[in-house]
């Protein structure tokens, strides 16, 4: 069943905020509608599996690596009316150009991953993607140990570092880009602190 306009749903936020949760259930209330979805997700993301996108609570769908967002095009099926986008964030900017055009042809595109980097800035493609949004959303963690809600992520290198005081998790880089550095949730009381536990 074709859409009869097109639409850019983008689900942002920090790591550990359900936004592949979120995106896997639109994605799957799109197939209970007999919609054709297609998923897709950067090749260096390996951490749970190389075809599929998986959340952190285990959720998962099946989905295509490309190398480059411009792969999108030629991997996309004809009557695809779904396509769905994990970890937008590694993607090169062409990413929000493709994701325009399949607007603008009808398609429904779903578009989730990290607005801000460890430094607070916008994160790649991010940026040109929540412009052209029909629908946005953003996620927060909640971190257990403080109750505070996190609004991005830290990077810290590894060397010496186990954990954070207040940190929900550790996510190593290493197993995406090899490099000797981390990515952590860590509340807004620790990161004021900085207080890193050896």
């Amino acid at each position: 069943m074709r859409h009869t306009h097109g639409s850019v749903e983008v689900i942002c936020g920090s790591m550990f905020s359900g936004k592949t949760d979120e995106l896997i259930r639109r994605l799957v209330r799109a197939v209970i509608a007999r919609q054709k979805v297609q998923v897709f997700k950067p090749a260096v993301d390996v951490r749970y599996a190389v075809e599929k996108v998986t959340s952190h609570a285990g959720a998962d769908f099946d989905a295509i690596p490309v190398e480059r967002a411009a792969d999108i095009r030629s991997k996309l099926d004809p009557d695809t009316t779904v396509v769905g986008i994990d970890e937008a964030q590694f993607m090169d900017a062409e990413v929000a150009i493709i994701a325009r055009e399949l607007a603008d042809r009808g398609v429904r595109v779903l578009v989730a991953g990290l607005d801000q980097d460890f430094r607070g800035e916008p994160f790649g493609p991010m940026p040109a993607l929540m412009a052209l949004w029909s629908t946005a959303s953003r996620r927060a963690t909640t971190i257990p140990s403080s109750s505070s809600a996190r609004r991005r992520c830290t990077r810290r290198g590894v060397e010496g570092i186990t954990r954070c005081r207040g940190s929900y998790v550790v996510y190593l880089l290493r197993e995406i880009f090899k490099e000797s550095a981390c990515h952590c949730e860590m509340c807004e009381r620790c990161k004021m602190g900085d207080e890193w536990a050896r």
